[in-house]
């Protein structure tokens, strides 16, 4: 997951204003012209984070095209496209006469609908398999109904997938969601480029963990049946200690990966060493990369930027990874319940070699 948290650190603290004003302002004025990332790169990007980091969470109404156009200063079209790319994403949605809307990625009907779809699939094939037997459908019928009066089945250990960008990221956080699980579950790790690029999706797999913003995205890289669960994160409490005990007169430079998460990385390092004035921004990619390391006294890095900030950043000088963590609450209010479900109903993704 990119580190760029700040998120929180571009909220207004006007007590006066309402979540809606609140969510404007913000949006508004993250927006940063002196990065070298087009503003709609950079406006999607602090909508999609916002998502990640649970501050944008679903339901919440986002402010109009003329509104969020207006207060930034920014073309109409700007807005508009950022928002048409989003809804064709799956993370927002327009409701005809209300608003535009933080969606929930996918819909419960249609993850119920798959369900169904694959339990038909599996009678289907019990009832063809009787008949080739010589067993009249009534005994199939029993068979059935006897086995449903027994209640559930002993639930068996689940089998998780965690989704992310980078593969030694992905597999701290997995770490961290190990904590939640039962003794037997278990959760391997895999990236969205792994995917793309044609890599098979591990099976067995009963539920795919992925950011809170990819899910949409990851729904689609995924075999069908297979739940997807959007987690939201926050910055780890080792990262939130390290840039509170940073040198007041330190030169902090900040290494991007993700174009449009540049805008949240500045905020998101000030909320938490406000102490500091002297803060840069710049992408991974930037051509003048090297002579900007050359010139601070602290580079702070997203993850997976670690091999080249520590290749040309000069001896002596301090690095620190923006590290984020899997948010407890997420954790227990979206995919515990999850799990649960899956072990009452017994509909657990049926076991396929790998």
């Amino acid at each position: 997951m990119p580190t760029s948290d700040a998120y929180e650190g571009i909220r207004y603290s006007d007590a006066e204003q309402t979540p809606d004003e609140r969510i404007l302002a913000n949006l508004a004025g993250a927006l940063d012209r002196s990065l070298p990332v087009p503003l709609g790169i950079q406006l999607r990007g602090l909508i999609e984070f916002g998502i990640a980091l649970g501050e944008l969470p679903t339901g919440q109404r986002l402010p109009s095209v003329r509104e969020l156009a207006e207060r930034a200063g920014i073309a109409h079209m700007t807005v508009a496209t950022v928002y048409r790319e989003l809804r064709e994403a799956g993370l927002i949605e327009a409701k005809p006469g209300l608003g535009t809307y933080v969606g929930d990625g996918h819909s419960n009907d249609g993850l119920r609908s798959s369900a169904i779809r694959k339990i038909q699939r599996r009678i289907e094939s019990l009832f063809n398999e009787a008949e080739q037997l010589g067993l009249p459908p009534s005994v199939v019928s029993s068979l059935v109904n006897a086995r449903a009066a027994r209640g559930p089945a002993p639930s068996r250990p689940l089998r998780l997938v965690m989704v992310g960008n980078f593969v030694e990221t992905t597999q701290q956080y997995a770490n961290r969601i190990q904590d939640y699980l039962a003794a037997d579950d278990t959760i391997r790790v895999t990236t969205v480029d792994a995917l793309h690029a044609g890599e098979v999706f591990p099976l067995p797999c009963d539920i795919c963990v992925t950011l809170a913003h990819r899910r949409g995205e990851v729904e689609h890289l995924v075999p069908n049946g297979i739940p997807v669960v959007g987690l939201s994160f926050i910055p780890a409490e080792e990262t939130r200690a390290q840039l509170a005990m940073i040198d007041p007169m330190a030169r902090i430079g900040i290494v991007s990966i993700f174009p449009e998460f540049t805008a949240l990385m500045k905020p998101g390092v000030l909320r938490f060493a406000p102490h500091v004035s002297d803060v840069e921004v710049r992408l991974i990619t930037s051509p003048d990369l090297q002579d900007f390391l050359s010139q601070v006294d602290v580079a702070i890095y997203a993850s997976g930027a670690e091999a080249t900030v520590s290749q040309m950043l000069p001896p002596g000088r301090q690095a620190m990874e923006f590290r984020y963590v899997p948010d407890p609450h997420a954790i227990r209010a979206t995919l515990l319940p999850v799990m649960e479900r899956l072990r009452a109903s017994n509909l657990s993704q049926e076991e396929v070699p790998s």
